[in-house]
């Protein structure tokens, strides 16, 4: 657990940024909910339609990167969103063995009612804070989202810097081998200044 600043002790699930954040992310889905509706897009559905109406014929790779949504979730939303005609799949331009999404008539007229909804939940959500810590809430929450979304790349760096360690190491390890066989190396030169005795 880290702790924080605050002079005031905590303990338990109360210094547990996990815990806090969990408790948080509760409030804002329950809040979201409220605002939305029975008959409105759920959260992550918004994700995806907000995300797509930014940039037409996204991946289904570039929409896990831009809502942060795992790839099988994704993935099952996505075909639950055609089926519903909010959303329509082509090929896409870049690779053809990736479909790429774009926005339908249908999925804009969602996007479009769902906005004031989605604006009524964040004034909710952001009116629980005073006013002098909300800019700074959403500057904190911009820079664990970004941590975030670069999380993956990182990954990635540390299992290439982790190979490529991993082969100099045997490298080294077989040079250090060659290193320990001088004895055969010589071997020949002992036996030619023996005959050169010999012949002497």
């Amino acid at each position: 657990m880290v702790k924080s600043g605050n002079k005031s002790k905590r303990g338990g699930l109360s210094a547990s940024p996990s815990h806090l954040m969990h408790r948080v992310l509760q409030l804002a889905l329950d809040i979201y909910s409220e605002e939305a509706g029975s008959d409105g897009l759920t959260q992550r559905q918004f994700a995806v339609l907000e995300a797509a109406s930014q940039k037409s014929g996204l991946t289904q790779t570039d929409l896990v990167r831009a809502t942060g949504i795992d790839r099988s979730t994704l993935a099952d939303l996505v075909s639950r969103m055609t089926v519903k005609g909010l959303l329509d799949r082509e090929k896409s331009s870049i690779d053809a063995r990736a479909k790429a999404v774009r926005l339908s008539p249908k999925g804009q007229e969602a996007l479009d009612a769902a906005r004031p909804r989605v604006e009524a939940a964040d004034k909710r959500i952001l009116a629980l804070l005073p006013k002098g810590k909300r800019d700074g809430f959403l500057d904190l929450l911009s820079e664990l989202a970004g941590e975030a979304d670069a999380a993956p790349d990182k990954a990635k760096a540390e299992a290439r810097a982790a190979k490529k360690a991993a082969r100099e190491a045997k490298k080294a390890e077989k040079l250090a081998r060659k290193g320990e066989k001088p004895a055969k190396a010589d071997k020949p030169a002992k036996a030619k200044k023996a005959k050169a005795a010999v012949a002497a």
